[in-house]
């Protein structure tokens, strides 16, 4: 793999710090989404019953390097308790006296929880002496954010190289199926690429003509390529001024091997509201007062025959204005044979990103995906091919003797 597990780690009355993500929305004190929470029980159950005592570092919000009373940790106490089914103690500092005190007065079977990293600025600028004073809690780093592992901060690269460290289940299983996806998948691999703009998405379409057999584009990127091989879009969302880009990497694809698929069919309408007339019409009938909204029945057809011949399938983003029916079709139609196909065992299917997330919930087919990742951030860095240091922090350790 390259890097430790907590397989490879002694825990035995050991003090673990433990990077989570529990970045969670809270509304009048109280958690409304515990998804995240939820996702951490693995790793937080087996440290426990190895005898080990997991101390929660992690952030909230975006508090720039000083206290935020709004965005402290402590409301989230009740819900990790509930998750955990463990007592839960809460230290209002994660650094310092206070955080020593909390850690060697941890009870055995408990968890720790620490104020937000982020309260310091030296988190976010990976500072050595707060790298080293997180490290100074603990006998074990484990990482189980995968989320925040594309930034290079302290908590999740700095600690990382001043400790024994592994990774938590959850983000095993998260660079597991990474692996499987792009690193070294089954083939042929074809990746679904989504949302309004190429100038975001840039990098990712880039790595991945080099990496996939097929790339399916769609949503309002789509029309920035179809706009770029002359065809006319009416007022549909585009980015004329990205067509040389767009035709740049329509070459790059040809060289690489890689079958781009754009729509050849459409879903118009001349407004983007609920119940707004609605007509389907090859890509280059569009009239000048109207606007795509979706791919038509013809593209999707070529889209789910292309997920049929596929072993390994990634997806980010829509291929069309799901929010919005009927332009969730093309998304729900497409989805629902992905996982159908997941289902059967004829293929791996790996997700990733908020409006995925969102979509394959809208299709209600995220939980026969192989795996849905909710990293976000990192989860698109992964598919532009970067490095991750929160990743190769971890990697670096494997070569070093485990607790």
């Amino acid at each position: 793999m390259g890097w430790n597990t907590l397989d490879d780690m002694e825990l035995a009355g050991k003090r673990v710090l433990v990077r989570v993500d529990i970045n969670v929305p809270v509304e009048n004190g109280a958690v409304t989404d515990d998804t995240r929470i939820r996702r951490l029980v693995p790793t937080i159950n087996d440290i426990l019953t190895r005898g080990g005592k997991p101390v929660l570092l992690a952030h909230f919000g975006r508090p720039k390097g000083k206290p935020v009373p709004e965005m402290s940790l402590r409301p989230l106490v009740p819900a990790l308790q509930a998750a955990f089914d463990v007592p839960v103690s809460f230290c209002a500092d994660c650094r310092g006296p206070a955080a020593q005190a909390a850690v060697a007065a941890q009870a055995s079977g408990t968890v720790l929880l620490l104020e937000n990293a982020r309260f310091y600025a030296g988190e976010e600028k990976n500072d050595p002496e707060l790298a080293a004073e997180f490290a100074a809690l603990a006998d074990v780093y484990c990482n189980d954010a995968f989320s925040a592992a594309h930034r290079a901060h302290a908590s999740t690269e700095g600690v990382a190289r001043l400790l024994p460290a592994c990774a938590g289940r959850l983000m095993q299983a998260e660079l597991t199926a990474l692996k499987q996806a792009l690193g070294s998948p089954a083939r042929p691999v074809a990746a679904v690429v989504g949302g309004a703009k190429v100038s975001t998405k840039l990098e990712l379409l880039g790595n991945l003509v080099e990496q996939v057999d097929h790339l399916i584009i769609g949503g309002g990127m789509a029309n920035t390529f179809l706009a770029a091989q002359g065809i006319d879009v009416g007022k549909s969302l585009c980015e004329h001024d990205m067509a040389e880009i767009a035709s740049g990497i329509l070459a790059k694809a040809r060289d690489s091997g890689c079958a781009i698929l754009l729509p050849s069919d459409v879903i118009l309408a001349r407004e983007f509201r609920a119940g707004a007339e609605n007509w389907t019409a090859t890509t280059d009938q569009c009239p000048a007062d109207a606007m795509i909204l979706d791919a038509g029945p013809e593209t999707v057809a070529r889209i789910t025959a292309v997920f049929a011949g596929s072993k390994t399938v990634i997806w980010n983003g829509p291929l069309g204005a799901f929010e919005i029916p009927p332009y969730d079709t093309a998304t729900n139609a497409a989805a629902r044979k992905a996982a159908e196909l997941t289902r059967e065992g004829q293929l791996i299917s790996v997700a990733g990103g908020g409006d995925t997330i969102a979509a394959l919930n809208h299709a209600d087919v995220a939980d026969d995906f192989t795996y849905i990742s909710t990293a976000g951030g990192a989860f698109l860095e992964w598919m532009e091919g970067k490095i991750l240091p929160g990743v190769a922090a971890l990697e670096t350790r494997k070569t070093e003797s485990a607790c």
